[in-house]
């Protein structure tokens, strides 16, 4: 259900995430054992834009399924409210 919600706010989530919120949800993931060191070193190529960062961690958080997209979307809310908000959760 939750990875479904990601699909759902895909979009908007590239649009808006600041590359400071990536980065600390890349983090969080990484903590959570979401993702793995070579996972998070790949969504942060330095050659790639921070929209194309975004559109990355939510596609690979979202192929992990239900559980490791309940858990970002959990992060998303504790670091940005205001976008939690604004994406609909």
């Amino acid at each position: 259900m939750a990875d479904k919600e990601l699909a759902r706010v895909r979009n908007r989530f590239v649009d808006k995430a600041t590359k400071e919120l990536i980065n600390q949800l890349l983090d969080d993931i990484l903590e959570d054992e979401v993702l793995n060191e070579g996972e998070k070193d790949s969504i942060l190529e330095e050659n790639v834009s921070r929209a194309d960062k975004a559109r990355c961690l939510i596609d690979t958080v979202k192929k992990k399924g239900d559980a490791a997209s309940r858990k970002m979307i959990t992060h998303l809310q504790r670091r940005d409210p205001t976008l939690y908000s604004e994406l609909g959760f």
